[in-house]
């Protein structure tokens, strides 16, 4: 699936130069940086390799591939600035023609996947490749919930892992994404995600969705929600307040493309949306107050309704949850209340939808049509978002 900033014409970009595919490869054990370039290998017989991993030289007797040493950074389950300053670095120094930055864990890709997403980077009408995984129903939930929708609505892009930890990078796309990690870089903010389809969206590039199948993703060193939620949400909702003079503007949403397959529950379904729904209950009493600085009063209303509903009956409707995120968004941006202590109060609310995601699963709903349920609800509800940032007093009780 392809989509392109109808803003910009993307006819216009430059040609590229006739050179060798980039893969750069994370810290990987032998074997499985020997399997990845194997893979290519067979896939690209007639194109250079250019293979930059931290252990540098590999002995291999294929004369179309080359290994160079990439600088080690610290360890991330994401790609950060540090990747992308790389990538446009090692580029430019081997005049590459297109770029592959797979993220930790990538020999858990299929080998269709793997070059599946390395052909649609070398293909010189993509700009940035991404890849749809194929992850059991209830993985990557922050993703689904939050990341997913919220990108998809302001940035009228439909990549399902918008913050995917392996991409395809045309030339001219890898350079403007090394410029942003440069400024990162430069605040020693070299840790950080870049969101790379609101990059791309901005800047009028081709983005193509390329399905990879299953995969392993990393996991964080520490996993603990109460860490990772503020760290993504805290890290797009910043992207988000610097491109709001784009996504202000009145954008339209390719069709989605994607199947859907319904998931599994797990036997402790029950047990656990039980645990969920009493957090959030507790939540809504210990937090009344903290809530009402962000959400207006209809939607405290709505919060009121859902903290009296149990078990298998809880739903978060559609429309509720989109403004919920919107209106911690704006709090986000007027800095209603210290940003840490904002995103930690959104916790016990994601855990909600959990929660409703779970039981719609239980009951036969397939999981990928709820989550573009939600998603469609966060691109009708735009213009309250609209409303809301031009004018974020207007719902102060």
């Amino acid at each position: 699936m392809a989509t392109t900033n109808p803003m910009i014409d993307a006819s216009s970009a430059a040609l590229r130069p006739s050179s060798s595919l980039l893969v750069l490869l994370p810290s990987a054990q032998q074997a499985q940086i020997e399997s990845i370039v194997a893979a290519l290998a067979a896939s690209f017989p007639n194109d250079g390799l250019l293979i930059a991993t931290p252990e540098g030289t590999s002995a291999d007797s294929n004369a179309n591939i080359q290994f160079v040493e990439l600088p080690g950074g610290k360890p991330s389950w994401t790609l950060t600035a540090v990747e992308f300053a790389s990538a446009h670095q090692v580029a430019q120094k081997y005049s590459t023609r297109a770029i592959l930055v797979l993220g930790p864990e990538a020999a858990s890709l299929s080998t269709t996947g793997l070059t599946s997403l390395a052909h649609a980077a070398m293909n010189d009408s993509t700009d940035l490749a991404v890849p749809c995984y194929d992850l059991p129903a209830r993985a990557g939930l922050v993703n689904s919930s939050i990341l997913y929708p919220l990108s998809r609505a302001l940035f009228a892009n439909r990549a399902r892992f918008p913050l995917a930890v392996d991409l395809g990078l045309s030339v001219r796309m890898a350079e403007r994404l090394g410029v942003a990690a440069q400024r990162f870089v430069a605040l020693h903010q070299s840790d950080v995600p870049l969101w790379v389809v609101n990059e791309a969206m901005v800047a009028g590039m081709r983005v193509e969705e390329v399905d990879a199948g299953p995969r392993a993703l990393p996991q964080p060193a520490d996993p603990d929600l109460n860490t990772v939620l503020p760290f993504v949400t805290g890290s797009l909702f910043s992207d988000i307040e610097a491109k709001a003079a784009f996504w202000q503007r009145a954008r339209v949403s390719p069709p989605v493309h994607r199947g859907s397959a319904p998931g599994a529950m797990a036997a402790d379904a029950a047990g656990e949306v039980a645990s969920m729904l009493e957090g959030f209950r507790l939540a809504y009493n210990n937090l009344r107050e903290i809530w009402g600085l962000v959400l207006p009063p209809n939607t405290m209303l709505g919060l009121k309704r859902l903290s009296l509903i149990d078990g298998a009956a809880f739903r978060m409707p559609e429309t509720l949850w989109a403004r919920i995120v919107f209106d911690f968004l704006i709090a986000y941006r007027t800095r209603t209340m210290n940003r840490g202590h904002l995103l930690g109060a959104l916790i016990p609310l994601y855990l909600a939808w959990v929660a409703s995601h779970v039981n719609a699963i239980a009951a036969g709903e397939d999981p990928e049509r709820h989550i573009e349920l939600h998603a469609a609800a966060f691109e009708t509800e735009k213009p309250y978002l609209v409303a809301r940032w031009r004018w974020p007093d207007r719902f102060n009780p």
